[in-house]
């Protein structure tokens, strides 16, 4: 992850993440910029996002599998829009359970 536009911080690791990880809460509206490796994303938030949270870097379908960091954390319970908040409410973990094999 290079810097997000107007002093914001996140982490993303992988091109392919389907997330990004804010490191300090961002408002609603804010138009990020940045890039991971040679990828560059632009994403506008739809909702605020807390420090520590998830946010989409692109749609994602229900049913997909969610990437953060290159690995596999669960799948989307419903279609999620880029820059929409990425958390229990709209994600079936997959991480730790004993049926997923």
């Amino acid at each position: 992850m290079d810097r997000a536009t107007e002093g914001y911080k996140l982490v993303m690791i992988k091109p392919q993440d389907h997330v990004a990880v804010a490191l300090m809460s961002i408002p609603a509206g804010t138009e990020l910029a940045f890039s991971c490796q040679d990828s560059r994303f632009e994403v506008t938030l739809l909702e605020p996002i807390e420090f520590g949270h998830k946010f989409a870097v692109r749609d994602i379908a229900q049913g997909e599998d969610i990437l953060k960091y290159g690995e596999v954390i669960g799948a989307a319970l419903c279609g999620i829009s880029k820059g929409a908040h990425v958390h229990v409410h709209n994600l079936e973990g997959k991480r730790g359970r004993g049926d997923q094999v």
